[in-house]
């Protein structure tokens, strides 16, 4: 500090720029950013301490201009990204602390209650539904935002709710209903796991390679809240449904773990979907024990209406 000072007092000696000081130190001291901010601490300034803080104060004013002509938080010029300054006295001298703009705080709750989401094999778009966004153009729908709405509200850990079971044909909307109960859970705090069947169930039998299997299994089950997305769609094998589906359920079920479910297949459809494996076997019974874990699990609502898949296209 001892040598910018001398470096200064030499400095001034140059009558060139003395002129500049002078108007530079004019511009900071009556520009309207700063002023407030004398005034209010004009009894714990001295003229040394506000000479010694204007590049504090000039820092001040050249951020503060860039956040009135924020150009967002991706493009923010401030020495801190997303960071508005404040000036602050302390220690004897003029400071510039920063907080958070607000775009950075909703970024920040933004990717907070994303990573309350986790998804496997689930398209982006999906995590960032909303329930406020539903077509409430068929019963279904009403009644499935109530529901969730109704379990948003009363969930906690260890209590036995019930999740939904939603079921209609391609493009009906019901993997977005999952995004949108997922959102609203996030912002509660509350993690879920959105899965895609197919995907998971390809990804479990490659894993018997790599013996990551039981580990990857163990995760699903054990996850607050599931959503397995498009019951169904999965070729069925006695493997499929016996060691992985069935322990899923079975343990969700013992431990009182929500689980929501999406299907092109209504209840009576999943269960014959479940009998027939890919060899042709007939397995009434295993069926009838998936089915009843998933009733116990899952209250059923068919979703109708066009495919928008098709509309948005």
């Amino acid at each position: 500090m001892e040598r910018v000072n001398h470096l200064l007092q030499r400095l001034l000696g140059n009558q060139g720029f003395k002129q500049r000081y002078e108007q530079m130190r004019t511009y900071i001291l009556t520009h309207p950013d700063v002023q407030p901010f004398l005034r209010a601490h004009e009894r714990q300034l001295s003229n040394d301490m506000v000479d010694r803080s204007l590049m504090k104060l000039y820092e001040f004013i050249e951020q503060s201009q860039h956040c009135r002509q924020c150009p967002g938080l991706e493009q923010c010029p401030n020495m801190l990204p997303g960071y508005r300054p404040n000036l602050v006295v302390t220690g004897g001298r003029i400071d510039t602390e920063y907080d958070r703009c607000p775009k950075k705080v909703q970024d920040d709750e933004r990717r907070q209650q994303e990573s309350l989401i986790q998804s496997m094999f689930v398209p982006r778009e999906i995590l960032h539904a909303s329930l406020s966004d539903i077509d409430l153009s068929d019963n279904g729908r009403i009644k499935a935002i109530k529901f969730a709405e109704k379990f948003v509200t009363e969930y906690q850990p260890g209590k036995k709710m019930k999740g939904l079971y939603l079921h209609g044909s391609f493009g009906v909307g019901k993997t977005y209903l999952l995004g949108a109960i997922a959102n609203e859970l996030a912002k509660r705090n509350i993690p879920s796991l959105i899965v895609y069947v197919p995907e998971l169930f390809r990804e479990l039998k490659h894993s018997l390679q790599d013996q990551t299997m039981n580990e990857k299994l163990d995760y699903v089950k054990k996850v607050p809240i599931l959503m397995l997305d498009d019951l169904g769609a999965e070729s069925m094998s006695s493997w499929v449904r016996d060691d992985v589906l069935g322990p899923i359920l079975q343990y969700r079920m013992f431990e009182n773990l929500p689980t929501f479910f999406t299907s092109n297949f209504d209840m009576q459809q999943l269960a014959h979907h479940l009998t027939y494996s890919q060899r042709g076997e007939e397995e009434k019974v295993k069926a009838a024990r998936i089915m009843e874990r998933i009733r116990y699990l899952a209250y059923p609502i068919e979703l109708t209406g066009p495919n928008r898949r098709e509309q948005n296209g």
